[in-house]
């Protein structure tokens, strides 16, 4: 159940041991980010950008947005990272040597390495939201998925063995820590499995829809990679992107394109991640983005010195520096 370690031989190109870590996406209101959208200098840059690509306001369709996970907010949520890592750059002096981007994260970890221009990761972000839309719109209507937190793996073990008794399609969609995970399902199921994870001392979350992170979901991957991916051009990153399904480090566009593509069928696996990390001697991350996840779980503060770089962060009063 828990990923294995790798021991495989890598090119770590890592030389300062700071990470930049773009964070999966939750809900985020516009009030909580209009402040930075508005205010910071990178923000309205790439904004701007972001209009011209997109052909509308996106400050405008994200204020009226009326779901958490519009096209808007998914490409504010984008460029608000990119905009962050730019901040922590000029006002932090952070400079990474390596870059991660679990789930949604991989989208600004794809423009920031660059590995897409800025203009194709706006395209992509957008398209895919609406392509993600559609598909779900018409298939799998009837699963979601559900995280819960404090359920050791043992225990996981023996609610997913009652599921297969009762013949419940399951599957793991993320491995966040050690007993923390994500898991897709009948969306008649969650009441079931809320009970059994409180019965065994976990704590149900959140509940997801559209799903993410499955096997199940091959055709959806093949509609974006016709749709979505032939128009855009991937280049290899001026800095390693570490895949979060496995922790292997990409050096080339065609590896980044693949992790992209494989975030619709395959499950995320941030210990993984967090063992490549240390295996590189990473000692620090900065975590660029709205972030109550990544940054915050347990197996990522006991191996690391973690920086969040958050909109309400980069809007604070900063004392000036000395000359």
């Amino acid at each position: 159940m828990s990923p294995s370690i790798r021991e495989g031989d890598m090119e770590t190109g890592a030389t300062d041991g700071t990470a930049i870590v773009f964070p999966g996406m939750g809900p985020v209101q516009f009030s909580d980010v209009a402040e930075f959208m508005r205010g910071d200098p990178s923000a309205r840059r790439l904004i701007a950008v972001a209009d011209d690509v997109l052909g509308y306001s996106l400050v405008e369709h994200f204020q009226r947005s009326e779901s958490d996970y519009s096209e808007a907010a998914q490409v504010a949520f984008m460029v608000n990272c990119v905009a962050l890592s730019e901040w922590a750059e000029r006002t932090l002096g952070v400079e990474p040597s390596i870059c991660v981007g679990p789930s949604f994260g991989g989208k600004a970890a794809a423009a920031y390495s660059g590995a897409l221009s800025f203009e194709d990761a706006v395209r992509m972000t957008a398209e895919l939201a609406r392509c993600t839309d559609d598909y779900f719109d018409h298939e799998h209507k009837d699963i979601v998925t559900h995280s819960f937190v404090r359920t050791p793996e043992p225990g996981l073990r023996d609610v997913l063995a009652e599921l297969d008794e009762r013949g419940e399609w399951y599957d793991i969609s993320c491995y966040i820590d050690h007993d923390f995970y994500m898991l897709s399902l009948a969306e008649r199921q969650v009441e079931w499995l809320q009970q059994r994870i409180r019965a065994i001392g976990g704590l149900p979350l959140y509940t997801m829809r559209p799903p993410m992170h499955s096997a199940a979901f091959q055709p959806l991957r093949r509609r974006a990679e016709e749709e979505v991916f032939r128009g855009l051009r991937f280049a290899d990153p001026r800095l390693p992107v570490v895949d979060d399904h496995d922790g292997a480090l990409l050096t080339t566009g065609d590896g980044v394109r693949t992790m992209l593509l494989d975030g619709f069928v395959r499950p995320l696996r941030w210990p993984e991640v967090v063992a490549t990390l240390r295996r590189l001697e990473v000692a620090k991350v900065c975590v660029s983005g709205p972030d109550s996840l990544f940054g915050r779980v347990a197996v990522t503060r006991e191996n690391f010195a973690v920086t969040p770089v958050n909109p309400r962060m980069a809007m604070l009063p900063r004392p000036a520096r000395v000359a």
